[in-house]
């Protein structure tokens, strides 16, 4: 197997795993090294690397910038020189200008290697408890601005639901999000406890409800009694959704989908802008 085919491969197993990567490419050599434009590597989160991109005088610098990149999800383009040239333009290690980080490269050949790490991302998750017409409206928009949906609702009342999203019998499951995941309950009366119990049990930082201000604020003295932190409630949103004067469950869903675009752009690494694997 090639090296290309072994970065398509693992690209390929990964996205199908959701994990995130990054791919770097070499787009510039000056003086004798190792690796040529094009030459391409992916690099995961464990350490995993399939491809090449140079030897080890390049391969520390590039490694610290897949791991940034992971970290704040954004691209980043790095020159790796030798120390005097980086002298020479008033630069040290670490430094960055005009959008190029620059790295030393100790190596006997001396040359310049410009490499273009950019992170591929897993699509965010939304878990959505509830077969409500809001539920319906959220399942339908959701993917359309990158959100995989995933519907937790009783199996009987599945086939409301669009095709490509990933149906859960019950609410259970909605305490297995991931923390940089979204989760909105729009159950409206049937099953809310159950529902926002799973979904304030998960680690995930963004849980949003459907309904009055009021009907919030009685179910957080309930689970309060049950013993759900203050901290913990604090973090529910509630009465989901920007304030948009909403009637209709399209337009719910489209306030609600728009304070998830508003935190996923304020998130650090879940909002800035990124390649997302399809």
């Amino acid at each position: 197997m090639s090296s290309n085919d072994d970065v398509t491969a693992l690209a390929e197993e990964l996205k199908a795993k959701g994990e995130p990567f990054v791919v770097a490419t070499v787009v510039r050599t000056l003086a004798s090294v190792a690796a040529k434009p094009g030459a391409k590597a992916i690099i995961c989160a464990d350490g995993r690397m399939a491809g090449w991109v140079g030897g080890g005088c390049a391969l520390g610098a590039v490694k610290e910038a897949a791991r940034r990149c992971l970290e704040d999800g954004e691209a980043r383009l790095i020159s790796i020189m030798p120390f005097d040239q980086l002298k020479a333009q008033g630069l040290r290690p670490g430094d960055s200008r005009d959008g190029i980080e620059f790295a030393k490269n100790m190596c006997p050949s001396r040359g310049v290697v410009d490499v273009f790490i950019e992170p591929v991302l897993p699509r965010p998750l939304l878990i959505l408890c509830g077969a409500t017409p809001v539920a319906v409206a959220i399942a339908d928009l959701a993917p359309r601005i990158g959100l995989q949906v995933a519907v937790c609702a009783p199996a009987s009342q599945h086939g409301q639901f669009p095709a490509g999203v990933t149906l859960r019998d019950g609410f259970a499951t909605a305490a297995e999000s991931p923390a940089g995941g979204y989760v909105i309950v729009a159950t409206q009366g049937s099953g809310d406890d159950d529902a926002l119990k799973a979904a304030l049990q998960s680690p995930a930082r963004y849980v949003a409800f459907v309904g009055s201000r009021a009907k919030v604020t009685a179910l957080k003295e309930r689970l309060a009694e049950e013993g759900f932190t203050a901290e913990r409630l604090e973090d529910l949103r509630g009465p989901a959704g920007l304030p948009i004067g909403a009637v209709t469950p399209e337009e719910i869903a489209l306030s609600v989908l728009a304070d998830v675009v508003r935190a996923r752009r304020a998130n650090g690494a879940h909002g800035k802008s990124k390649m997302e694997a399809a």
